[in-house]
């Protein structure tokens, strides 16, 4: 990846997605490979209310489109976006007016509106998927208002395309959106049979077979918080939320039952998604027993995403991008110019050999290490801990997000029975937890030798040998030795259950010498 440059202007780039049911607008910063959402604001409008009935986009939600597009594009302009995109899907593309329409938008905004067809709609939604999740593999479903789309991501995918981050098949779309679903009211037997026809002929469900199912969009979305409120899970981030199939299919059987007051008691949920919760429980309960998936995921980032994301050079793309994203925020919100490669590397002797995901994972904390640097001493473990906990970061895992979150609690000298880390700390597995607790002992230990200049950790080096872990320092300097460093050398010693020494070359000064 190129070295970025922390304090270089950043891109803008403005999504608008005119669907069925929402219209949203999203800017993102993008540096290099990094691409951060800067403001994300949604309306319901509902435009494919009834299209089934009448072929028209309602009456009713073109006027407040409207004026909300207006708002949204001048916004946009207000605050120099270098590149806006006006996106229209189901709605929009289905609806006999709907050029119509958009000509108006086109007239009224000055800008061009790209109605996109529903392949199109599922590559993006997919594009997005892989830009979150990189190792995604199985099918990625996006559940609009209107539509449902359908499309097979990474190694499953036959007669693929390159995507944003990985292999993207060819996508489908169907007309199962819970706002056109809506239309038969409480003719149960027809809704029924309506889903039943319609994913019956969509073949590519067969490549999630004992892979995984990747949930895009609004209702999705709401699926998701209402499964975590009924669980009491403790992190409120929806991106790679999972749960296996079977809890899947046992918790949209129960939401598909629900009335909208039964449903109300959530204030999570948007009161206009409200009513479309179970109709989407009951296409996505449909599908997944079609698909047989072993599990499913829930994906925070999809169309917009994917569009912002296509728009990065190829040349700056990389594979990870949450190291990109670490990067970014790391060399941004550090004291000094910032190497958390160089980190990871003079820490890496504490732990003998890495697979791809731990030292991915000890990688993205050595890039956050800086984090709250500029936070009162007192609250510095508890602010880091928090901050990198919920971070917007894409491909992050909720583990990943809890070992980083651990090991800069410890790397700001937060106790181990701290209770701030308690209700996340069923999420990450106790072996992990300790080893993020000795990575953050020893980078607060890198930080008291080179007080931010990272470059100064050249000069010194860490071994374990034995039972003894020793910090070799130069003879002649007196940089890199005092209470302090003892100290916490000493506290990285601890947590690996070994001794510790200071050795100047052939002279070694045990610890207490």
């Amino acid at each position: 990846m190129p070295d970025l440059d922390p304090f270089a202007a950043a891109e803008r780039v403005g999504v608008i997605d005119l669907g069925s049911n929402s219209l949203r607008l999203v800017v993102f910063e993008r540096l290099g490979a990094a691409v951060f959402p800067l403001f994300n604001e949604k309306v319901m409008c509902g435009l494919g209310r009834g299209i089934s009935s009448t072929g028209r986009l309602n009456p009713e939600g073109v006027a407040p489109a409207l004026v909300n597009l207006r708002r949204f594009v001048a916004f946009a302009r207000a605050i120099a976006v270098d590149h806006l995109a006006v996106l229209a899907t189901a709605a929009v593309r289905d609806a006999s007016d709907g050029e119509a329409f958009a000509a108006e938008v086109e007239r009224q905004c000055r800008v061009p509106v790209k109605i996109i067809d529903g392949a199109e709609e599922a590559r993006l939604s997919a594009a997005g998927v892989l830009a979150g999740i990189p190792d995604a593999n199985g099918i990625v479903a996006d559940l609009g208002g209107g539509s449902v789309e359908l499309v097979c991501v990474g190694p499953c995918a036959s007669n693929s395309i390159a995507g944003a981050a990985g292999q993207i098949g060819q996508g489908i779309s169907l007309p199962l959106g819970p706002l056109r679903l809506a239309e038969f009211g409480d003719k149960t037997k027809v809704l029924s049979e309506t889903i039943d026809r319609a994913l019956a002929g969509a073949s590519v469900l067969r490549a999630a077979a004992g892979r995984k199912l990747y949930l895009v969009g609004g209702a999705a979305r709401a699926i998701a918080r209402l499964h975590m409120e009924h669980t009491q899970y403790p992190l409120h981030i929806i991106h790679r939320y999972t749960i296996s199939r079977r809890q899947a299919e046992g918790f949209l059987d129960i939401v598909g039952r629900q009335s909208r007051k039964s449903l109300e008691r959530i204030t999570t949920i948007s009161r206009m998604r409200l009513d479309l919760v179970p109709l989407a429980a009951l296409v996505l309960r449909k599908l997944i027993t079609l698909a047989g998936p072993q599990s499913v995921v829930f994906s925070a980032l999809g169309l917009r995403e994917g569009y912002a994301y296509g728009l990065v050079p190829a040349e700056e793309r990389i594979a990870d991008p949450l190291i990109a994203g670490y990067m970014v925020v790391g060399r941004r919100q550090s004291r000094f110019r910032l190497d958390g490669d160089l980190l990871q590397r003079w820490t890496s002797p504490l732990f003998g050999d890495f697979s791809e995901t731990v030292q991915r994972r000890h990688r993205a904390a050595c890039w956050l290490s800086d984090l709250a640097w500029s936070e009162h001493p007192d609250y510095r473990a508890k602010q880091a801990f928090i901050r990198s906990l919920t971070l917007p970061f894409a491909g992050s895992t909720h583990a990943d997000r809890v070992f980083v979150a651990t090991a800069l609690h410890a790397r700001y000298g937060g106790p181990a029975d701290d209770p701030v880390k308690e209700p996340t700390r069923q999420l990450l597995e106790e072996r992990a937890t300790q080893e993020a607790r000795t990575l953050g002992l020893a980078l607060r230990l890198a930080y008291t030798l080179c007080a931010g200049s990272i470059e100064l950790l050249a000069e010194l080096r860490l071994d374990r040998s034995g039972a003894t872990l020793s910090l070799d320092v130069p003879s002649e300097s007196g940089l890199f030795v005092g209470e302090t460093v003892q100290r916490r050398l000493d506290a990285v010693a601890r947590s690996l259950s070994m001794t510790p020494a200071i050795r100047r070359r052939e002279t070694i000064l045990a610890a207490g010498a």
